[in-house]
């Protein structure tokens, strides 16, 4: 895996995946940003929120669960000193689907927690404090 980053001005950044997908990144402007983009710990925390909901979405359909919607709401605290790292995530799952199992989708959160995860799990190891949970709701069709 691969990617590039590259400062445009201020504090605006642009970056390529090795697949060729580009994301703007910029600060605020009291920093000398123009805010026309994500900061880069908002971006970390969307890569822990990005691996584990593609993980529990994966374990629900080989589970055939009938899944219409799934979100995953994160809440961060950061430390108050320089540098300013996560010291907790939270990770809330809501999925929304016909005749869910809640057997199957606390498994499918737990393995992404415990097994499939790698950017929480690496955030974790570093001491991060990650804590899981989920909700269901049933989906009732128009």
């Amino acid at each position: 895996m691969q990617a590039t980053v590259k400062w445009m001005d201020g504090a605006m950044f642009i970056g390529e995946s090795g697949s060729g997908h580009t994301v703007v990144m910029d600060g605020p402007e009291d920093l000398g940003g123009r805010n026309m983009g994500v900061r880069p710990m908002e971006m970390l925390l969307l890569g822990v929120g990005g691996c584990s909901i593609y993980d529990v979405i994966s374990m629900l359909k080989k589970s055939r669960q009938k899944v219409v919607d799934c979100r995953v709401e994160l809440q961060a605290e950061r430390a108050d000193a320089v540098p300013a790292v996560f010291t907790r995530i939270n990770l809330h799952f809501v999925v929304t689907g016909e005749g869910l199992k809640e057997s199957q989708v606390k498994r499918a959160v737990e393995l992404s927690a415990e097994k499939y995860c790698s950017a929480s799990i690496m955030l974790g190891a570093a001491g991060v404090e990650i804590s899981h949970s989920h909700e269901i709701v049933e989906f009732a069709a128009a």
